[in-house]
């Protein structure tokens, strides 16, 4: 709202006559914009494919589709996060990655009009030359140069390092596309972000308790994305997520269960807090809710 205050300033002239002068000034009024933005972002790896059945590495070379049992789990995942009111989906442009998002969107009650974006920065880890071969090469490789298969880059193949590179681009990518689209003109969001920590902290003891909900952590949380990548992919976000930018953690989780390889439609979860600065966003809090859950995936294996 903009005021206009007249304000009368007295000036005597050379002959010692008082002259009014009205000056008119415009004050600006503003209600102060929120300084934090609130969202979550859920990660899936994609389904199985045959190259997964058989232990097979596919990186990025080998873009495969999904197996009929990947489909299955798709699905799966799809009506586990049916009621989740995603705001954004960003998928790895890789088609077994493509074809999970696809089910997820066509299961879920609220993403019928919900664009699915391709972004190349969630594509798998590239393994160099041991792309379509055994993992068991792999191995053999890594041993052959005195390093873990973990640690191990094989010829032409991306360092961890830089696969975190990735991750914190496509995070900064993401800051600025969620402020973007749902930013800080969002009522009350300083209000929103402080009761989506408190639900977050309430939910982590609540799953423990009375058994995990796909809406975990959603709970006073505005906007939603999800992302669908990949196993190596996701390990080394996680690990980014947990150790170098600290995120809070669930109670009573073990490191193992966070670091463990993300299943075929795992899904993970972060609560992120954003703070205004003049350079643009800023992390202010990350929070994990949880890693690797595949609760959707025991009526296939009862199936089976």
């Amino acid at each position: 709202m903009w005021l206009c205050n007249a304000i009368l300033i007295l000036r005597h002239d050379a002959k010692g006559y008082v002259t009014y002068l009205q000056l008119n000034q415009e004050v600006a009024r503003r209600e102060p914009l929120p300084k934090m933005f609130t969202f979550s972002l859920t990660l899936v790896r994609h389904g199985e494919t045959e190259y997964n059945r058989l232990k097979l590495l596919q990186g990025q070379g080998v873009d495969t589709l999904l197996s009929e049992t990947g489909a299955q789990q798709g699905e799966a995942v799809g009506r586990y996060l049916r009621d989740i009111p995603f705001n954004n989906v960003i998928v790895s442009n890789l088609q077994r990655a493509m074809q999970t998002a696809e089910k997820i969107l066509r299961n879920n009650s609220h993403c019928s009009g919900t664009e699915m974006v391709l972004e190349p920065l969630l594509r798998e880890r590239g393994f160099g030359v041991a792309e379509g071969r055994p993992k068991e090469d792999l191995k053999n490789m890594a041993n052959a140069a005195g390093q873990s298969c973990r640690d191990y880059t094989p010829p032409g193949g991306e360092t961890l390092d830089q696969v975190r590179l990735r991750f914190k681009k496509f995070l900064k990518v993401l800051y600025k596309q969620m402020l973007d689209e749902h930013g800080w003109s969002r009522p009350d969001a300083s209000a929103v972000s402080s009761e989506a920590e408190d639900s977050a902290n309430d939910t982590a003891a609540a799953a423990s308790a009375l058994g995990a909900s796909a809406d975990d952590g959603l709970q006073g949380v505005p906007v939603h994305v999800l992302a669908v990548s990949h196993g190596a992919y996701i390990r080394v976000a996680v690990k980014h997520l947990v150790e170098d930018l600290e995120c809070s953690l669930p109670e009573g989780v073990r490191m193992s269960q966070l670091f463990s390889p993300c299943p075929n439609t795992g899904i993970s979860r972060f609560i992120f807090t954003l703070n205004r600065s003049d350079s643009g966003p800023v992390l202010s809090a990350a929070r994990c809710v949880f890693t690797n859950r595949k609760d959707h995936l025991e009526t296939l294996t009862a199936a089976e």
